[in-house]
């Protein structure tokens, strides 16, 4: 927006330390930006509010562009929905009853000598087979027979203690630097 370098800002800030005093710039510079923010804030709604009528505008504008294509697709076609539904259900005079007792004629006679249509096969549909129902029972369970016999091992791998397990690196290390055993 304002096209103002780095240099330009420091000389601003240095002429506002020497005007304003060390003291009252830090008040000075919170009113200025709370000053910019409400600027900013009230830039910020009038763009909302200029977009907002430029939306309507464009809907009204494309409403009535629909209301011509749909005036001009009438006017073409000239086609007036209510004129056909005047007539609905009269009686047309202008033809005897006469004339159309003789086309109805015409019409069955037409009818009768066209071959009946075949008919197709008779499908039979069967129900599914239902499956039995389960028996009210539940099965019984086999248990598992345990064994109770321990293994034989020979009395000397028995009599034997078994071995201790190597203590750590870090505590053996330990250890030895003090002059004790490991634990």
């Amino acid at each position: 927006m304002f096209d103002i370098a780095w240099s330009e800002m420091l000389l601003i800030g240095g002429v506002a330390l020497v005007v304003i005093g060390p003291k009252e710039l830090p008040g000075a510079l919170r009113t200025a930006g709370q000053a910019i923010g409400k600027i900013r804030r009230m830039a910020a709604e009038f763009q909302g509010q200029f977009n907002d009528a430029m939306r309507e505008a464009e809907l009204h504008d494309l409403k009535k562009q629909v209301d011509d294509i749909g005036n001009s697709i009438q006017a073409s076609t000239n086609f007036d929905p209510i004129e056909p539904m005047k007539d609905f259900g009269a009686a047309d005079a202008s033809k005897p009853a006469a004339a159309d007792d003789k086309a109805m004629k015409e019409a069955e006679a037409t009818l009768a000598a066209l071959p009946a249509p075949e008919l197709p096969a008779p499908v039979s549909i069967e129900p599914a087979p239902v499956a039995e129902p389960a028996p009210d029972e539940k099965p019984k369970r086999r248990r598992k027979t345990v064994v109770t016999e321990e293994p034989a091992v020979p009395a000397e791998v028995a009599a034997e203690e078994p071995p201790a397990k190597p203590a750590r690196k870090r505590k053996a290390k330990a250890a030895e630097a003090e002059g004790g055993e490991t634990a």
